[in-house]
C-alpha cells in the first residue's frame, strides 16, 4: 500500500466522518423540533379535554334547566302569557343545549385529531430517535476506521523513516 493510497484513503474518511456528522446534527435538530411538536400537541389535548368538560357541565346544566322549564310550562298551563314566556325560554334553552351539542362534538372531534397527530408524531421521533441511533454507529465505526488507518499510516512513515 502506498502512502498515497493511505492519504487518499484518509482524505475520504475524513469526508465521510464530516459527513456523517452534518447528517447527526441534522438529525437531532429533527428530533428536537419534532419533541416540541409532540409537546405542544399535548398542550393541545390538554386544553381541548378541559374545554370539552366545560362543555359537558354546561350541557347538564342546560338539560336541568330544560326540564324545569317543561314542568314548569305544564303546571302554568292556564296561564297563556306565562305559558308563551316559558315556551321561548324553553326554545331558547333548547337551542343553547344543542349549540353545547354541536360545541361538544366539535371538541370530541378537535381532541381525536388531536390524538392522532400526536400518535404521528411519537411514530416520527421513535424513527428518527433511530436513525439518530444508526448514525451515531456509523460514526463511531468510522471514527474506529479513521484511527486504525491513522495508526497505520504513521507505523508506514516509522518504516519508511527507518529506511
Amino acid at each position: 500500500m502506498s502512502l498515497d493510497t493511505i492519504k487518499q484513503k484518509m482524505s475520504s474518511l475524513r469526508v465521510q466522518q464530516e459527513e456523517t456528522q452534518a447528517k447527526y446534527e441534522e438529525l437531532q435538530g429533527k428530533v428536537k423540533t419534532l419533541e416540541q411538536e409532540n409537546l405542544a400537541k399535548e398542550q393541545e389535548i390538554t386544553s381541548l379535554s378541559h374545554k370539552n368538560q366545560l362543555l359537558e357541565t354546561e350541557v347538564e346544566k342546560l338539560e336541568g334547566g330544560i326540564k324545569e322549564a317543561k314542568v314548569a310550562a305544564e303546571e302554568s298551563g292556564q296561564h297563556g302569557i306565562q305559558n308563551e314566556s316559558l315556551q321561548r325560554r324553553l326554545q331558547l334553552l333548547e337551542e343553547e343545549a344543542e349549540e353545547s351539542d354541536k360545541n361538544i362534538r366539535e371538541t370530541n372531534e378537535k381532541l381525536r385529531q388531536t390524538d392522532v397527530k400526536a400518535g404521528h408524531y411519537e411514530r416520527k421521533v421513535q424513527a428518527l430517535e433511530a436513525s439518530r441511533d444508526q448514525w451515531e454507529e456509523k460514526y463511531e465505526e468510522m471514527a474506529q476506521k479513521y484511527n486504525v488507518v491513522k495508526k497505520e499510516l504513521e507505523d508506514f512513515q516509522l518504516e519508511i523513516g527507518n529506511i
